[in-house]
């Protein structure tokens, strides 16, 4: 099936077949790789994108739903006044350690920061409690969220 979507503020035509997650579109399709294959049943928040500003899990959003759709990936997300002040928190406090599920929570924390400028640590364990660090990296995107906090206030 053919389908438009704009993704990262350009439209795309995609050729999928109904069923296909969004997930593959864009890693294979549109071959944009930042956002990651992590369990494939929307429990892990690796492949975490936003789909008109919200954020959702791209391995368990198909295709077929996603007709004028705007879609945007962490490749993109820096161009947000939150994006930027989350991707330099995270660089200011060293959250990353193997980084494969950082593309997720940032795409998470976004979303979060959007919903919320100014979170409690409670609101940021609750609103993150689906993205998994197989590193255990809590305490420190924690932190990076409250930073990114201050960042957008100052």
């Amino acid at each position: 099936m053919a389908i438009s979507l704009k993704l990262n503020g350009q439209t795309h035509q995609v050729e999928a077949e109904p069923g296909t997650p969004l997930l593959w579109v864009i890693r294979d399709e549109l071959k944009l790789t930042g956002t990651k294959f992590g369990c494939g049943v929307a429990s892990c928040g690796a492949c975490t994108v936003h789909l008109n500003g919200e954020p959702v899990r791209s391995c368990q959003t198909y295709i077929e739903d996603l007709e004028g759709a705007e879609i945007t990936t962490i490749e993109k997300i820096s161009e947000s006044r939150i994006g930027q002040a989350v991707q330099a928190a995270w660089v200011e406090l060293d959250v990353v350690q193997c980084g494969y599920c950082q593309s997720g929570q940032i795409m998470s924390a976004v979303g979060l920061l959007s919903e919320n400028p100014k979170p409690s640590a409670e609101e940021i364990d609750d609103y993150m409690n689906g993205n998994a660090c197989r590193c255990a990296t809590y305490q420190r995107i924690r932190a990076a969220i409250l930073r990114a906090s201050e960042i957008m206030e100052a």
